[in-house]
């Protein structure tokens, strides 16, 4: 079937992919922090989050939105803008929230977890950075001549989703299985929400830097 679509080398997109997914960056430490905070659950949702984010650019490969947005400056000026915005806006957010109880209703937890997902989405749904990769990365194993390129990119970019996404929600796990004490202490997790605020406000003012190319 990968044939078919002009998918060339499977096996070491693959391996990239596994490689590119394992290293640690910013997805990793907001999955890492919303372990701790709120445990396997709240993990998990901030791993749906950024993997949902990322399908939103795979789906732009694949039918040429990426593309335009790398060619229209307006387009990338006003998707770096927005996003450099909401991240800066929720860094600051979380810098100066006050510590919640550490017992919670069902209710707010929820309310926290649904927070949870939709940041970790729209911090890569508004990164045009994320846009730019999977422009760069997936082409790279379709054949020029593939009269298939759409479904070539979606494929490509479903087994990078896939396999990072198996990888998160083991960082998930792990960090929230090692930080159950960590949970019980307030003035941890008050921490905990600065350095993620902190890392919000890093990411904002990264991608308000970046340039089209």
């Amino acid at each position: 079937m990968t044939e078919t679509l002009g998918i060339h080398q499977l096996w070491l997109f693959i391996l990239s992919g596994l490689l590119l997914n394992i290293t640690p960056g910013p997805d990793t430490a907001y999955i890492i922090g919303r372990s701790i905070q709120f445990g396997w659950r709240g993990g998990a949702a901030a791993a749906t989050g950024v993997c949902c984010g990322c399908l939103v650019h795979v789906f732009g490969a694949a039918i040429g939105l990426s593309a335009l947005l790398m060619a229209s400056s307006t387009a990338f000026a006003v998707l770096k803008w927005v996003g450099a915005a909401y991240l800066l806006f929720t860094g600051v957010q979380m810098l100066l929230s006050r510590p919640r109880p550490l017992v919670e209703s069902a209710a707010a937890a929820e309310t926290s977890l649904a927070r949870v997902f939709w940041q970790g989405a729209l911090t890569n749904v508004l990164n045009p950075k994320v846009a730019l990769f999977f422009l760069a990365f997936l082409p790279q194993f379709v054949a020029g001549d593939s009269g298939h390129k759409t479904l070539a990119f979606l494929t490509l970019g479903l087994i990078f989703i896939f396999t990072g996404t198996l990888w998160c929600l083991g960082i998930a796990a792990f960090a929230a299985r090692a930080a159950r004490r960590i949970r019980q202490s307030a003035g941890a997790m008050a921490w905990i929400n600065r350095v993620l605020g902190g890392l919000f406000v890093y990411l904002g003012i990264r991608v308000a830097m970046l340039e089209a190319r």
